[in-house]
């Protein structure tokens, strides 16, 4: 009698795992917010202080970045009436010259670098708006195309497979898949729909423009200077997320994950089973 036997060694297998218009407004997603962030960072530099409230209490920062008052040279980040010895990154950095300098953040990632609060506030303007009208085409396209129903919301089953995939992870496990696993979802999920509305909301509410034509953001986020100190913290968050993002991007397959997003292709394993002779 012969015996069957089944080949289960995982195939390789090509599908389309992004459209065109979600490539594309990633690519430009990017462009845009490495623009935001530099240039948001150039405009924080001329006031490295947060509060919250209404009005600044420049007694009582929460958050502020300076030089010490004994020793200029030397940068002190104050949290919550903390300090912290930030020489070199924040409170006093090299210019130009390789001078010690006040500043908040350091130049290298200021945009411009040199301390220009009219230019930055062009160039922030100008990507925020060019940020907002790709994530509407992204929103508009994902709804069209239930690309954010089907692959970015979290099911129940995903819900109850959280503790598997904080394992996998852990272990540095990343099965290649069709679809993004629950920790994926729920990071692009509330980047998406929670931390980049309330930045585009936050940003509304410092302008006396709109302030004066929808009075109400002042109401819902406690005065301009709360809004202000949200603005940076959910920037921070998004900086933090970016950063997990490419680093998984790299460990976890950086060609097959990079031709996924420029030509949409995506090579996913699958069991393979042979059919019994």
């Amino acid at each position: 009698m012969s015996q069957v036997t089944m080949d289960s060694s995982p195939r390789h297998v090509t599908i389309r795992r992004h459209g065109p218009i979600l490539r594309l407004t990633h690519w430009i997603n990017a462009l845009a917010w490495v623009f935001l962030l530099m240039s948001g960072l150039q405009i924080f530099n001329a006031h490295p202080a947060l509060y919250w409230g209404r009005q600044s209490n420049f007694a009582h920062p929460f958050l502020s970045m300076t030089a010490s008052d004994r020793d200029p040279t030397r940068g002190i980040t104050w949290i919550a009436g903390h300090p912290f010895d930030t020489t070199g990154w924040f409170g006093v950095s090299n210019d130009a010259n390789g001078q010690p300098n006040e500043r908040g953040f350091p130049r290298f990632v200021t945009w411009p670098s040199e301390q220009d609060l009219a230019t930055g506030r062009r160039w922030h303007f100008f990507f925020a708006w060019l940020f907002v009208i790709n994530g509407f085409a992204y929103l508009l396209s994902g709804i069209i195309s239930r690309h954010l129903v089907r692959d970015l919301w979290p099911s129940w089953s995903d819900i109850r497979d959280i503790p598997r995939s904080v394992f996998e992870h852990v272990r540095l496990r990343f099965p290649r898949e069709r679809h993004y696993n629950v920790l994926q979802k729920l990071a692009y999920v509330s980047a998406a729909l929670i931390a980049l509305p309330l930045m585009v909301l936050t940003g509304l509410t410092m302008s006396p423009g709109m302030d004066a034509a929808f009075p109400w953001l002042l109401e819902v986020f406690g005065g301009r200077q709360s809004a202000r100190s949200i603005h940076f913290i959910t920037a921070t968050f998004l900086v933090l997320f970016v950063f997990v993002h490419v680093v998984m991007v790299l460990i976890s397959g950086v060609i097959n994950n990079m031709r996924s997003m420029i030509t949409g292709r995506y090579v996913i394993e699958e069991e393979a089973h042979d059919p019994p002779r």
